[in-house]
């Protein structure tokens, strides 16, 4: 059966850690025996009546995934490397090229490549399919892999041959390995603007978002006119992570709430006193990559109106997948409970909708890329809040300050347009000098926060 790989992903939870001791354990009616010996008639049949001998292993793995797919797009078996992948997201690192990648009816799909990582660097774009590796078709490979291959010792090349929605010609890109370090937040001083780049909710996200927040005004020698904290492609991470990152930002209230199976199973998560950004103006940027965890933080700050969310619509993931350990390498990823923000909403496939829209236009491929969201997943969870999607998806008149092309913002310097945006309407506080200080095209990736 296909899985999505375990990392920081655009369909990855808001994950929570718990071992299997702690979880209740389903009762067996009779009803449920005749469907085991349903089940074992099968088992021995393909046994002793498939054209190929096939062993005990492969069948009982098979049964586990195809259960666990039946369920959401997120609920899944955890083997080793799945377990590897995991142990990555949370506080490792690898050779590879930075990808985040899922098989989708075959094919490996690619979910976002990391920032300032040799698939960034050579223009690999969400949405994208990895067709060759090194001149070979790789499709009918499984996921496990096509992993393998594109993963390898640091300073090696590789050529990935992709297939992209829009074009009408396949392209090719090469590129060196390198070791794939998780820097999860990076920080960076625009005139008077802090910028906060956030890219996955590992188990450090929270302490480093608060030490770029005392690094900037280190610094700057004092406090910002106010941030940017970028949440765009973070597919999410840890739960706990999420609720830290929101923490810094706000003095009290609640930040996400866990609702489980039965209506008195809810957990509240709240934030302690103390903003460590001091009550500044906060814009956060998102878009379609922006997912889960990073939802809860979009979500909280909007609500409680402590942030300008800016950009275009999540991806609407509002479910929390709890890793429930079943062996030294292998265990249950399971969809437990739906989490919702401070107001009482449910991002489930509608998302957070910014407070303004805009386009990435800097991007030439930005209206012929398919956009994929959570409600374009098999048997994702339905939204039971019924958010009406013909609304979210409503297109208003064009907006003349989105007019201009990719080619005549490349002349004025402008690379990342919704970077570009977000900084001036923090900067205009500080009036024209600090606009033009803080758009001014900057050399060199964000610094990564201070340990």
């Amino acid at each position: 059966m296909p899985r999505p790989i375990i990392t920081a992903t655009a369909i990855v939870g808001a994950l929570t850690l718990i071992p299997l001791a702690t979880s209740a354990m389903a009762a067996v009616d009779t009803d449920t025996y005749r469907e085991f010996d349903q089940f074992l008639d099968v088992f021995n049949r393909v046994k002793s009546e498939y054209v190929d001998k096939v062993d005990d292993k492969t069948l009982i793995k098979g049964a586990i995934q195809g259960m666990l797919a039946a369920l959401d797009p997120h609920s899944s078996y955890v083997d080793a490397l799945d377990y590897e992948n995991l142990r990555i997201m949370t506080e490792g690192n690898y050779g590879g090229l930075g990808l985040t990648v899922q098989m989708e009816d075959g094919a490996i799909k690619v979910v976002a490549p990391q920032e300032d990582t040799p698939a960034a660097r050579a223009g690999v774009k969400s949405g994208d399919y990895i067709t060759h590796i090194d001149g070979k078709l790789i499709y009918g490979d499984s996921l496990d892999e096509a992993i393998g291959k594109m993963r390898g010792k640091p300073g090696t090349k590789i050529t990935l041959g992709l297939v992209r929605p829009g074009r009408d010609k396949p392209l090719e890109v090469s590129m060196m390995r390198e070791i794939i370090v998780q820097k999860p937040v990076k920080w960076e001083v625009r005139g008077d603007v802090g910028y906060i780049n956030i890219n996955t909710f590992s188990e450090s996200t929270g302490a480093d978002t608060r030490a770029a927040i005392m690094s900037i005004d280190k610094s700057l020698g004092h406090r910002p006119l106010g941030y940017v904290v970028d949440l765009r492609e973070n597919g999410g991470g840890l739960l706990t992570q999420a609720i830290a990152v929101s923490d810094a930002f706000l003095d009290h209230g609640e930040i996400v709430s866990q609702r489980g199976r039965e209506k008195t199973d809810i957990e509240r998560y709240y934030a302690k006193p103390g903003d460590d950004a001091h009550g500044l103006p906060v814009v956060v940027l998102t878009d379609p990559g922006t997912a889960s965890a990073s939802e809860i933080v979009a979500g909280a700050l909007q609500d409680h109106h402590r942030a300008l969310i800016m950009g275009e619509r999540t991806f609407g993931k509002g479910s929390v997948q709890t890793v429930l350990p079943l062996g030294p390498q292998t265990a249950l990823r399971l969809t437990t409970a739906r989490y919702f923000t401070p107001s009482g909403r449910s991002v489930q496939e509608g998302g957070i909708e910014p407070d303004i829209k805009v386009p990435q236009i800097s991007d030439p491929d930005y209206k012929s890329r398919p956009v994929f969201r959570e409600a374009d997943l098999r048997k994702h969870l339905i939204n039971e809040m019924k958010a009406d999607n013909a609304v979210l998806e409503e297109d208003s008149k064009a907006d003349p300050r989105f007019a201009e092309t990719p080619e005549q913002l490349k002349k004025q310097g402008i690379e990342d347009f919704q970077l570009y945006y977000a900084l001036k309407t923090v900067a205009r506080l500080g009036g024209a000098a600090q606009v033009a200080a803080a758009t001014r095209p900057v050399a060199g990736p964000a610094k990564p926060a201070a340990k």
